[in-house]
């Protein structure tokens, strides 16, 4: 749609009915960032604070995954941030098929008005919902093409609130993930290109 906007897509999702999820949100969540990100961070839902403010990632998870950003220099004002649905599961219950395949067009439409450098799918039930992958321990660290689009793989940051030897993981995959931001950009850059 040419002229989808950022704008339009959240006024749709806030007024959205398509799952049973609309029927006891507060508020529904559908991202927030720049139009011009280079990198969108997707996770799983919204959490009791998201669902309160109508904001993603701004609980206890949503410092970790700050903490984390800030430590690999990647600014949270310079990028968008969204989950696979957009509307808090009871008792923050992992999303059920339906309503990740509800919630997918305004993903794939937000996506599409964006363009991302690279997408980062932030733990296993998104990294199953968008790229029908099986084990985030397994393949977190690692870039993905599909269909034209990069994707990076990590935990999730809610993981590293209970597991703190998460938190070291994530900071490293951001790092890393901050590089490949660089070397894209920077294609003739010798130093860039040979990080580990």
């Amino acid at each position: 749609m040419p002229d989808d906007s950022l704008e339009k897509i959240a006024s749709e999702i806030i007024g959205c009915p398509l799952c049973k999820l609309s029927r006891n949100r507060k508020n529904a969540v559908p991202g927030e960032g720049q139009v011009s990100a280079k990198i969108i961070f997707v996770g799983e839902a919204p959490g009791k604070n998201e669902d309160e403010q109508g904001k993603p990632f701004v609980g206890a998870a949503g410092r970790i995954l700050n903490i984390a950003m800030e430590k690999a220099g990647i600014k949270r004002s310079e990028v968008f941030i969204t989950n696979a649905v957009k509307c808090r599961p009871p008792d923050n219950r992992a999303p059920e098929a339906d309503e990740l395949s509800s919630c997918r067009p305004y993903l794939e439409r937000q996506i599409s008005r964006i363009s991302p450098k690279i997408i980062c799918v932030l733990g296993g039930t998104a990294y199953s919902s968008i790229l029908g992958g099986k084990s985030i321990t397994a393949d977190r660290g690692k870039l993905i093409r599909s269909k034209g689009q990069k994707y990076f793989l990590t935990v999730h940051p809610a993981a590293a609130i209970y597991n703190k030897s998460l938190r070291a993981t994530l900071e490293n995959d951001l790092f890393n993930l901050s590089k490949e931001i660089q070397r894209i950009e920077n294609p003739d850059n010798q130093s860039i290109l040979d990080y580990t």
